[in-house]
């Protein structure tokens, strides 16, 4: 038996935010990150729009990217003081995702992070608040998925929490909330949507109601991603579904080693964090190339290329067409193709490489990778997208 799990209610249009107004509940807490929606004025709007429906709001404000376990902690005990009956969170992945942790120690006080690390483990949650997400940025779709990434920064390690119980109830995808994105963000969140669709496809948990998703979604990104990075805001909004469309697909279908590697090498090194959105677009046309080597998921590449319509008559010349479409996509987004030239140290690299190549295969995403890894090829693999040396194992 397979479960699918969305949110109950995705709100998507221009100025769709004033569905804010419409949640019934008597108090709300709202998370945010930095300052960019307070900047353009659609936190006041988010604020307001609540208070039109009748509810007492408070903020929480400053969640840092790749929010860390303090954090959790500290919005876990502001929610504690403040009970809400709706959680909303409104912001790039960060947020988002803290704001899902956060509602776990709120409703739990007595759990440990330890016990949620476990996949699909959390307790019961809607026992005190609801839930709503309000993505601004174009790429992780936490805003229908059962996934949240915390950083523990005392080991370096990105976890990934993994539970339908997390599963926004509510999904407001307004597009007014990325016509400012920074075109580099609106390449790394491009990129990580993409990647999010590829991998959904060819997981081993693909299935009848995932596989749509996917492909609109993929089909979608290499429509518009080109356009929303010149600022085409007809792209932008196309863009800004096409990443919850990709977002619904993963979180059911699981996704693989391209996340695997991006985990746990984005805090990995003293040159400075990889965005995750840039590991995965660097990482992703070498994970294609080693999980091809599988039948089962060599015919899956073969199909998104045909369907996209890629070059190539035989299955190995349509993974080649959709290697290169990537490849020429992170050259037209200014993505470097190798780690190297994205600037980490060689030596530092060779040091780190057998450990983080550990950490990945234990990684939560490795299990529905279509082909198999041990840390031995998992360190073969991140040493070829350290040079640019080609996957020939």
């Amino acid at each position: 038996m397979s479960r699918f799990c969305l949110p109950r209610d995705i709100y998507h249009g221009k100025g769709c935010l004033e569905e804010l107004k419409n949640l019934k509940g008597k108090k709300a807490i709202l998370v945010v990150g930095g300052g960019s929606m307070k900047r353009q004025g659609f936190l006041d709007k988010a604020v307001n729009y609540l208070k039109e429906g009748g509810m007492e709001v408070q903020l929480f404000e400053g969640v840092e990217p790749d929010p860390s376990v303090e954090t959790v902690m500290k919005g876990a005990e502001a929610m504690r003081a403040f009970e809400p009956d709706w959680i909303v969170a409104m912001g790039g992945g960060s947020p988002i995702d803290a704001a899902k942790a956060m509602w776990a120690f709120y409703e739990y006080p007595e759990i440990s992070f330890e016990d949620l690390i476990t996949p699909f483990s959390f307790p019961e949650l809607r026992q005190k608040a609801k839930f709503a997400a309000i993505p601004t940025t174009s790429g992780t779709a936490t805003e229908v998925t059962a996934f949240s990434v915390i950083t523990n920064y005392q080991t370096g390690v990105k976890y990934p929490l993994a539970d339908f119980n997390i599963t926004p109830d509510v999904a407001i995808v307004d597009p007014d909330l990325v016509a400012g994105l920074p075109v580099k963000q609106v390449a790394y969140t491009g990129m990580d949507a993409l990647t999010h669709a590829i991998e959904a496809y060819v997981s081993t948990l693909n299935g009848p109601f995932t596989d749509p998703l996917a492909l609109q979604a993929i089909e979608m990104v290499l429509d518009y991603l080109p356009g929303s990075y010149k600022c085409d805001m007809v792209a932008r909004e196309q863009m800004h579904y096409a990443q919850c469309l990709a977002g619904m697909a993963f979180s059911n279908a699981l996704l693989g080693i391209v996340h695997s590697m991006a985990h746990k090498t984005g805090a990995a090194f003293s040159t400075g964090h990889i965005p995750h959105g840039c590991a995965n677009a660097i990482y992703l046309p070498y994970v294609i190339k080693y999980n091809a080597k599988d039948a089962v998921a060599a015919k899956r590449y073969a199909e998104i290329a045909r369907r996209m319509g890629l070059a190539g008559t035989s299955e190995q010349a349509l993974i080649n067409s959709l290697v290169e479409k990537i490849d020429e996509f992170n050259v037209r987004l200014n993505i470097p193709k190798t780690l190297k030239d994205f600037g980490i140290n060689e030596e530092e690299f060779k040091e780190k490489v057998d450990k983080i190549a550990e950490l990945a295969v234990g990684d939560a995403c490795t299990g529905s990778n279509p082909r198999a890894i041990d840390p031995a090829a998992m360190a073969k693999l991140l040493t070829c997208t350290y040079y640019g040396t080609e996957v020939d194992f």
